[in-house]
């Protein structure tokens, strides 16, 4: 619902943008003496056109950092829940979601990967597991994620999110990678040996001594807490779990539509029992955050909204002094024959030249610091690995900064700038000639 209001108010702004360049432009059809006037009203209180222009400037300039620091955090956020935790889409047997089960199970995953392969996609199976990992006098309730590292690698990026050792080898069998704060619980370092206890398939208990290979660094509260990755063909012979998968991942290329792509492969899960199978996207399996995500555009244009109400209540302030100060001048220029529409296109010209250099120094101050911010960030120092909505922040914060990004911010300059001139232009433009050539 947001989105649909959001896209609205975007296009009725859109419209009127264009509407006041066609206004605008008529209007620079005057003569240069008319334009070199409006000029001159600029320039004629240095001090109070400094002050205008500059208030205008340096809140597009806070606007431009903001529209892309706030898409940053949270495109890091989307990306990190992608790339490093559910894929793109996931696939379990029914009701897996609903009552985890070692024994709900997707019963033909070779095949339906192969399917995903031939469709130009990236998929890789996992067994999940849960257990008791011991390493001294500590222990913890563990969650096993058995993957196979040379596909998983290309569905994910978790293993280039380590904060000490290495990530798993298929020659290291035994090697597993803790998340962070479950390796601090069990107070255990990169190459320190744990002790698991779980229950297999078949009714008996597994037990095996593992060695730390890698630590992670933050990716999410439950990753954090409890995840262990292990090789697949390990814990396929902790759990007694010849065949088989509890889930399928599936990464997708950046311009492909979510949707859509979910559509195709329920048809290719089809012939393998898709029926017996529940395939959901990222945005379905995480509908809390998938809901801040969507509604965070709307929360910026609100924002940009409230800060340009103030730089719009100081123009208005700044154009009614200008206009009471020269009110007998307009009755003079209103006597010599000039019409309320060349008046009121006056003040506007006027308005829309300090406009438009507010905008050429705030766009001027920001290239810098929004370059700085795409390409360095801010380090947030011991604000990295918080937690927000089970996913944790990133330990560098970048900006996106593009001609998308930047043109809300513009946008609403013009827009808000422009409105709060017209209520002064429209007195100056109906002032009786008389009256004000007599005004004291």
């Amino acid at each position: 619902m947001l989105n649909t209001v959001v896209t609205r108010a975007r296009t009725a702004l859109v419209n009127t943008l264009r509407a006041l360049w066609i206004v605008l432009f008529w209007w620079l059809s005057w003569r240069p003496s008319d334009l070199r006037l409006a000029w001159r009203n600029v320039l004629r209180n240095k001090r109070r056109s400094i002050v205008t222009i500059a208030a205008m400037a340096f809140a597009l300039f806070f606007e431009l950092l903001y529209a892309g620091l706030i898409p940053g955090m949270l495109g890091g956020m989307q990306e990190d829940i992608t790339s490093m935790e559910v894929g793109d889409i996931q696939i379990h047997a029914a009701e897996y979601l609903e009552r985890p089960s070692m024994y709900t199970t997707i019963e033909q995953p070779d095949a339906l990967l192969a399917k995903i392969d031939e469709a130009g996609w990236a998929g890789s199976a996992r067994v999940l597991g849960g257990g008791l990992m011991a390493a001294g006098e500590y222990s913890a309730g563990v969650a096993f994620r058995g993957v196979e590292v040379a596909r998983d690698g290309k569905v994910t990026q978790v293993s280039e999110g380590l904060a000490a050792g290495d990530w798993l080898d298929p020659e290291d069998a035994n090697g597993v990678v803790l998340g962070k704060v479950l390796a601090r619980v069990l107070n255990v370092k990169v190459g320190e040996e744990l002790v698991v206890l779980t229950q297999a398939m078949d009714g008996s208990m597994g037990n095996e001594l593992y060695h730390v290979r890698g630590i992670l660094m933050s990716i999410s509260g439950g990753t954090d807490r409890s995840t262990v990755y292990v090789n697949q063909s390990t814990l396929r012979d902790l759990l007694v779990m010849p065949e088989g998968a509890h889930q399928i991942i599936v990464g997708l290329p950046d311009e492909a539509d979510l949707v859509a792509s979910k559509e195709v492969l329920v048809g290719l899960a089809e012939p393998l029992g898709g029926a017996d199978l529940e395939i959901l996207t990222w945005r379905e399996l995480l509908p809390i955050v998938s809901q801040m995500l969507d509604s965070v555009e709307g929360m910026i244009w609100i924002i940009f909204f409230i800060i340009y109400i103030a730089v719009g209540i100081l123009i208005l302030n700044a154009m009614l002094m200008a206009v009471f100060e020269r009110i007998r001048e307009f009755g003079v220029l209103k006597a010599m024959g000039m019409g309320p529409p060349k008046v009121y296109g006056l003040i506007l010209v006027e308005s829309g030249i300090q406009i438009c250099i507010a905008a050429l120094v705030g766009i001027v101050l920001a290239l810098g610091p929004m370059w700085y911010l795409s390409e360095i960030g801010i380090n947030v120092g011991s604000l990295g690995g918080t937690d927000m909505m089970g996913v944790a922040m990133r330990p560098i914060w970048n900006g996106v900064y593009n001609v998308e990004v930047a043109m809300p911010p513009l946008i609403l300059l013009f827009f808000v700038a422009g409105g709060a001139v017209v209520y002064p232009a429209l007195k100056a433009a109906w002032l009786n000639p008389v009256k004000a050539m007599t005004h004291r």
